[in-house]
């Protein structure tokens, strides 16, 4: 195995049909191209590691520090950049290109990526609480309630759900299953749902905990 991930976008969702007749929820995923950016050494950087870049980006959306990163290795700006841990006698180099024939069908991967932001919300929305009576005259209805810790700590504990961010966070679904690959047009076919909506980027890479 030359890579264990790819990085790529998320194209939406459909449905496939098996062989008995059933309809099962897919995701398509357009995991690469990957282009390799950078190769570290243990004798250089401390680690073994392949630095790959996906998407195209202008010179002109780049910092000069990042622009001559790509001169080096002798490849176009890329708009996403992430590394992956190797082993010391991959062959990968930069200018090397990745795509999705590192999957086959029946694998099992992790895929992360940003889920859906939903700006301020509420601890009913945020975090399912059910709320105070919703008859007139009550003045508890969408309210937290109770937050205090009395007069010993009497402070807010760590980690206290509460209004606040709602979503907009990396999200990792570990152990799904690809349902088929599609080198030519490096298309995944994901059974269930993955994080993030549609046009987000997406990272697959192998399991780590795998299935019996």
């Amino acid at each position: 195995m030359m890579l264990k991930g790819l990085l790529g976008l998320k194209l939406g969702m459909t449905r496939v049909f098996t062989e008995d007749g059933l309809w099962m929820p897919v995701t398509l995923l357009q995991a690469g191209p990957c282009t390799v950016v950078q190769r570290k050494t243990c004798g250089q950087d401390g680690y073994e590691a392949v630095q790959v870049g996906f998407g195209d980006k202008k010179e002109k959306g780049c910092t000069k520090p990042l622009l001559h990163h790509f001169k080096n290795a002798g490849v176009s700006p890329k708009r996403y950049l992430k590394e992956f841990i190797v082993e010391d006698d991959n062959a990968l180099k930069p200018g090397d290109e990745v795509c999705s024939d590192i999957f086959k069908k029946g694998d099992r991967v992790d895929i992360s990526g940003l889920s859906k932001g939903r700006g301020f919300a509420g601890v009913i929305k945020r975090y399912g609480f059910a709320g105070g009576p919703g008859g007139h005259g009550s003045n508890f209805h969408r309210a937290p309630g109770s937050v205090g810790s009395s007069a010993d700590p009497s402070e807010i504990v760590k980690g206290k759900r509460m209004p606040g961010r709602m979503g907009n966070a990396k999200v990792t679904i570990q152990n799904l299953e690809i349902m088929d690959v599609v080198p030519e047009k490096n298309l995944l076919v994901i059974k269930g749902a993955v994080p993030g909506a549609n046009g987000g980027m997406i990272m697959v890479k192998h399991t780590v905990k795998g299935s019996k």
